[in-house]
């Protein structure tokens, strides 16, 4: 089964991608995010986190669309829905924000496996944010911004770790 149906990216994923060298030689075939969000019980973070199999999905095959292929590596990525409601149901610091998720490579030759855990924090994700954006922690978290700026910043380091 393919997952090249065309989605709709969310206003809030519009975020500029930063200059990343990409392994563009990797043909890429498929794309699969799977999450179970329905355990955030923050209600303004469920708001954008709910659609995060979507806009995840959505953010790597922009990233990997001129390599789009027939044949290529599949990439699988479950995000570890008991870290992310752990984010939000404690009352964390901006520094404990993380999206953590395990992701897969495979190809029907094995020439292209990969499986690590891929952990995003709100470090890593501070150069997606709108210019000018001030980060407080009574908002960020749950805040529009926080959400696109950390897919964002998951898509491009699973795009920069294919082989």
């Amino acid at each position: 089964m393919k997952f090249f149906h065309v989605l709709t990216l969310s206003a809030a994923l519009a975020v500029p991608m930063a200059p990343m060298a990409f392994a563009a030689d990797t043909p890429v075939e498929s794309v699969k995010v799977e999450a179970d969000v329905t355990s955030i019980a923050n209600e303004k973070a469920a708001k954008f986190w709910g659609n995060l199999s979507t806009d995840l999905q959505a953010a790597i095959l922009a990233r990997v669309q001129d390599r789009i292929a027939d044949k290529g590596s599949r990439i699988t990525v479950d995000i570890d829905e008991v870290s992310l409601a752990n984010s939000f149901e404690t009352s964390m610091g901006l520094e404990d924000s993380i999206l953590m998720g395990r992701v897969n490579v495979s190809s029907d030759d094995n020439s292209k496996f990969d499986v690590y855990e891929m952990t995003v924090s709100v470090e890593t994700a501070r150069q997606y944010l709108p210019e000018g954006y001030v980060m407080s922690d009574d908002r960020f978290t749950d805040s529009p911004e926080h959400y696109a700026a950390m897919i964002a910043a998951f898509a491009d380091n699973v795009v920069a770790k294919l082989k």
